[in-house]
């Protein structure tokens, strides 16, 4: 693959053209030349586009396709489509299938399934056999086999000592052992935050006291065990100071943030709709403003889009028996840049990377190819013609955002969504 991209203002904090506007030329997957114009005698194919802005590619750390087992939600193929059109070049997938990723020869089939593609899938195996949290997968096996981190997705492990064991066991292969910040038991039967929304509602209500409590709990078992422990999706303020202290006693713990978390409070439930039922539940403006500022000063290490498709049949009914979960691939980039400055939110989409074992490369002569290219500037809605995802589930649908993504190149493929 040989192309030319023309006129890109470069938005990379660790490259030498950081915000400057360039040509760049990319010959079979390495960036070999970069400058303010370069001509085209080899009628290489050119990319032009309105307002071209481009980053090293961006990388989501919680991502649901479905397949195997639930392939009426997403597909493999058209879930990774649907990253590289959302600007992302590697989706961490979660083992939220039928039957759940928990041996080796599950991580293969993921891995083979997204051969050859442009977008990287890196593997997320279960910490526990079938994620039904009695006794540990094994993790060792998956690791072989290329699993970048383990963790029963929204399904936290209540018995401490499998999570101390885990943590203990994967740091002999340096293995990242992720853990829903829930207890089930304070949780029990709620379905939203609980506050005076829920009562208003009457809905039953999950109080913040139930994420804080696992996730003090998991921060004291890191401190004994050592181990990499990474916290998905947490969403209290309570949460982010806990956290914040852990890495102040230099403890190896990251933590992530769901795009929704950020934007949305508990308000948005007025009218029960069933795409705002996400777990954890939508917080207070409290909780959000601490998220955002967990976010500015380093705390929350990533924002994802904690993306899960749920098809129609489980989200258009009762609010109590729907299932939790919103698409956020598509969204995640014009959501954000209406929270954050660019520069900000290109940080935000390249953070991560190295925590899930993959190279953060930069936009450099010598470099391989593995870029987003977007234009930060374009508004619009965000309406059902722009999902690209099989299940229709937006908690962002009908929001305004800002940018548009235009593609990625990387594997030496291009995929332009324009």
């Amino acid at each position: 693959m040989n192309i030319l991209i023309k006129s890109a203002t470069i938005i990379d904090s660790k490259s030498e053209f950081h915000n400057t506007t360039q040509d760049i030329l990319i010959e079979k997957g390495t960036i070999t030349q970069i400058a303010k114009s370069i001509k085209n005698p080899k009628n290489q194919k050119e990319i032009h586009f309105e307002n071209l802005h481009i980053s090293s590619g961006w990388f989501d750390s919680s991502v649901s396709f479905g397949e195997p087992g639930f392939e009426e939600r997403e597909t493999i193929q058209n879930g990774l489509k649907t990253a590289a059109f959302s600007g992302f070049t590697s989706v961490a997938v979660n083992a939220n299938t039928n039957p759940v990723i928990d041996s080796n020869s599950d991580i293969t089939f993921l891995k083979s399934k997204a051969q050859g593609h442009a977008v990287n899938l890196l593997p997320i195996g279960a910490l526990t056999v079938k994620s039904q949290g009695e006794d540990l997968a094994e993790l060792f096996d998956m690791n072989t086999a290329g699993a970048k981190a383990f963790y029963d997705y929204k399904k936290p492990i209540s018995n401490p000592n499998l999570m101390k064991i885990a943590l203990q066991y994967a740091s002999n292969f340096d293995g990242l052992v992720c853990s829903f910040p829930q207890e089930n038991k304070i949780a029990g039967k709620g379905v939203v935050n609980e506050n005076v929304n829920s009562t208003k509602l009457g809905l039953k209500g999950i109080p913040a006291l139930a994420e804080e409590l696992q996730v003090a709990r998991d921060l004291f078992l890191l401190e004994y065990t050592g181990g990499k422990l990474h916290i998905p999706t947490i969403s209290t303020a309570t949460s982010v100071a806990l956290i914040r202290e852990a890495k102040k006693k230099k403890l190896d713990v990251t933590c992530s943030v769901a795009v929704h978390n950020l934007y949305f409070t508990d308000d948005a439930l007025s009218d029960f709709n069933t795409h705002f039922k996400v777990l954890p539940p939508l917080r207070m403006q409290p909780d959000l403003d601490a998220l955002i500022e967990g976010v500015k000063d380093g705390t929350i290490d990533m924002v994802t889009s904690d993306h899960n498709p749920i098809d129609i049949e489980q989200k258009k009914i009762e609010f109590d028996h729907a299932e939790y979960g919103t698409i956020g691939l598509e969204s995640a980039f014009g959501a954000l840049q209406n929270i954050f400055t660019l520069k900000k939110t290109i940080d935000i989409l390249t953070k991560g990377k190295t925590r899930f074992g993959l190279e953060s490369t930069s936009i450099s002569i010598g470099s391989k190819a593995d870029i987003t290219l977007f234009n930060p500037n374009e508004k619009s809605t965000f309406i059902k013609n722009d999902i690209v995802s099989k299940s229709k589930n937006a908690i962002f649908e009908n929001e305004p955002l800002k940018g548009k993504v235009y593609g990625i190149v990387s594997n030496n493929k291009v995929v332009l969504n324009a």
